[in-house]
């Protein structure tokens, strides 16, 4: 709410001086948030939306991957994903909440990793701090929650019935922006990430291929393989 108030004393103290600015704005997403807030600082307006369909990314491939529990978590992207990924680039991994931000940063670190976490009770300059950093390449691994895929930080997927598929596109965008390489895997433990990860295929019309154990070296070599990163 304090970001909002921000740019709608900005709008009133140029308003103050010209009436008849023009005003852009710009989104990543446009949903009925963004819409509210827009009503707010400009009465009339155009809009300007790139088609569903142009929004594609052919240069990714994406996996899902099912896991018994959280430890197998952990173990996957130890073992399957960091390990492999030192000859593969920079790694960004997504979670739901800061908690679990800051549990998967405790737990990479305490077997000897060196990463970064960005969220949203970071202060701006450290945020920014951490993101070029990792742009600057000074850093391999960042765990993000959704303030790197949208700019702000909410939980989005965590106890919905319904996927927020704005953001899960702007979260696997990351790994494939300019039209790099990249590869996503989605972990899925509770017959609720099941059904949340066929709704986004679904919605996408773009099924997501399976790794068939989570457990296999030889699995996630031939996923990586695929995706033209080893």
């Amino acid at each position: 709410m304090a970001f909002k108030m921000i740019p709608l004393r900005i709008m009133k103290d140029i308003q103050r001086f010209n009436s008849h600015c023009q005003v852009l704005l710009f989104s990543a997403t446009f949903d009925e948030a963004v819409k509210n807030f827009v009503s707010k600082v400009v009465k009339d307006y155009n809009q300007l939306f790139v088609k569903k369909e142009d929004l594609s990314l052919e240069s990714l491939k994406q996996y899902k991957v099912n896991l018994p529990d959280e430890l197998a978590k952990i173990q996957v992207v130890r073992d399957r994903i960091l390990e492999l990924g030192e000859n593969i680039g920079q790694i960004i991994i997504f979670v739901n909440t800061k908690h679990s931000a800051k549990m998967l940063h405790q737990s990479l670190v305490d077997l000897g990793y060196e990463v970064t976490t960005i969220h949203g009770a970071l202060n701006l300059e450290d945020r920014d701090k951490i993101v070029k950093e990792f742009k600057d390449g000074l850093t391999q691994v960042l765990i993000s929650t959704d303030v790197l895929a949208r700019g702000f930080d909410q939980q989005q997927f965590e106890n919905r019935s319904e996927p927020h598929y704005e953001v899960y596109l702007h979260r696997i965008g990351r790994a494939g922006r300019f039209g790099r390489k990249g590869a996503v895997f989605n972990f899925i433990m509770t017959d609720h990430d099941l059904m949340i990860m066929r709704k986004i295929e679904s919605y996408f019309n773009s099924p997501v291929a399976e790794i068939p154990s989570w457990n296999s070296e030889e699995d996630f070599t031939v996923a990586l393989k695929a995706a033209g990163l080893l």
